[in-house]
C-alpha cells in the first residue's frame, strides 16, 4: 500500500501556471527540443528511456540543479517526446538516489511528512509557465531535484523518450519576490455509480497574493470549483482542459477570508465505484492548484489539513 506522501507525490498531474492537467488519453504527441539553454539559469534533461509497446508507466529522474547561485527564476518552459503524458519537477531537501537515477518508486527521503517541493509541471509537448513582472521562484546553488515523468506509448512499437526543462532567472544583481504553489489534496473518497461529490477546506496563509489558479479531475469530472467563503474565485466544466484563472498585475488574489474551498462533482456513468487514485482511466482526484508570494516553501493540504513546512 502506498504511504500518504507517495501517494499524493505520484497523483499530482501536471498543472501549469496558463493550463491545467489535461490533453486526453493520447501519449503518443511530442514536441522539439528547444535550441539553446538560458543565457542566464540552467537546463534539465532527461537521458533517453525506452517505453515499450502499450505501455503505461511512470519513472522519476534524480538530478542535481546546475547552479553555482541561488537564483529566481522567471519563466519555465519544457519540450516532452512523444509517449511522454506529463512532467512534474519536484526540489527536494531530504536525501534521494545518486544522479541520474531512472527509476519507478518514485520514493524521497527523510520520512515523516518531509515533502518534496513541487515546482514545475506540464502536460503537453511544449509548456511555459511565466511569472508576474518582479516575482520568481527562488533556487538554490546546487538543488537536489527529479522529474517525474509518465508515458504513455500507444505505439505497436518501442519509443525513445525524455524531457526538457529549461529554466530563465532573474541576474544575480535583480532583486524579485520569492513564490511557491499552493496544492490542495482530497484523499480516501469513492464515487459511486450515477456520481457524487468532495472536496474540502484549507487555510490560506495571511497575506498571501496568489496570481495563478486551477483545478484538477479525471474524465468523470463534470464540475470543480475554488471558493473563498461564498465567492467564486474559479470554476471549471471541462476535466481535460480546465484552464486557470490568473492575474498579472496589483491587485493580485487574496482569500479575504483566510481559507480556500474547493469542491469537484461527478457523473459516474461506468456501473462501479470509482476510487481516488493515480490511473486517469480507473480513479478519480479533486485537486485545487495555485501559486502565491511572498513564500519560498510551497503549501500541501490534504483534505482540510495543510502539512506543516
Amino acid at each position: 500500500m502506498m504511504s500518504l506522501r507517495s501517494s499524493i507525490l505520484v497523483a499530482i498531474c501536471g498543472v501549469g501556471l496558463a493550463a491545467a492537467c489535461g490533453g486526453g488519453d493520447d501519449g503518443n504527441s511530442g514536441g522539439p527540443d528547444g535550441p539553446n539553454p538560458p543565457a542566464e539559469g540552467f537546463r534539465l534533461r532527461s537521458p533517453d528511456i525506452t517505453i515499450h509497446a502499450g505501455e503505461e508507466v511512470t519513472y522519476c529522474w534524480y538530478t542535481t540543479i546546475p547552479t553555482t547561485r541561488m537564483m529566481g527564476v522567471k519563466r519555465w518552459s519544457s519540450t516532452m517526446t512523444e509517449g511522454s503524458h506529463h512532467l512534474i519537477l519536484f526540489f527536494n531537501n531530504s536525501s534521494q538516489p545518486a544522479d541520474d537515477t531512472i527509476d519507478q518508486s518514485c520514493g524521497v527521503g527523510g520520512g515523516g511528512l518531509s515533502f518534496p517541493f513541487w515546482t514545475y509541471s506540464a502536460q503537453t509537448p511544449t509548456a511555459e509557465a511565466l511569472m508576474p513582472a518582479g516575482i520568481g521562484m527562488t533556487v538554490n546553488a546546487g538543488q537536489k531535484a527529479y522529474v517525474q515523468m509518465h508515458y504513455v506509448n500507444l505505439s505497436d512499437a518501442d519509443i525513445q523518450a525524455h524531457i526538457q526543462i529549461d529554466a530563465d532567472a532573474y541576474a544575480a544583481t535583480e532583486q524579485y519576490t520569492p513564490a511557491a504553489a499552493y496544492v490542495t489534496y482530497r484523499q480516501g473518497f469513492s464515487i459511486p455509480p450515477g456520481g457524487g461529490e468532495t472536496g474540502g477546506t484549507c487555510a490560506v496563509p495571511a497575506g498571501a497574493k496568489f496570481f495563478a489558479m486551477s483545478t484538477h479531475t479525471h474524465k468523470q469530472g463534470m464540475l470543480t470549483e475554488v471558493k473563498d467563503a461564498t465567492s467564486l474565485v474559479f470554476s471549471a466544466t471541462n476535466w481535460e482542459h480546465p484552464g486557470a484563472r490568473t492575474w498579472t498585475a496589483d491587485p493580485f488574489y487574496t482569500f479575504s477570508s483566510g481559507s480556500l474551498t474547493y469542491h469537484c462533482t461527478y457523473n459516474n456513468t461506468t456501473g462501479n465505484t470509482i476510487t481516488e487514485g493515480q490511473s486517469a482511466k480507473t480513479n478519480e482526484m479533486c485537486m485545487a492548484v495555485g501559486y502565491f508570494f511572498p513564500s519560498t516553501t510551497p503549501k500541501f493540504c490534504v483534505n482540510d489539513f495543510v502539512l506543516p513546512g
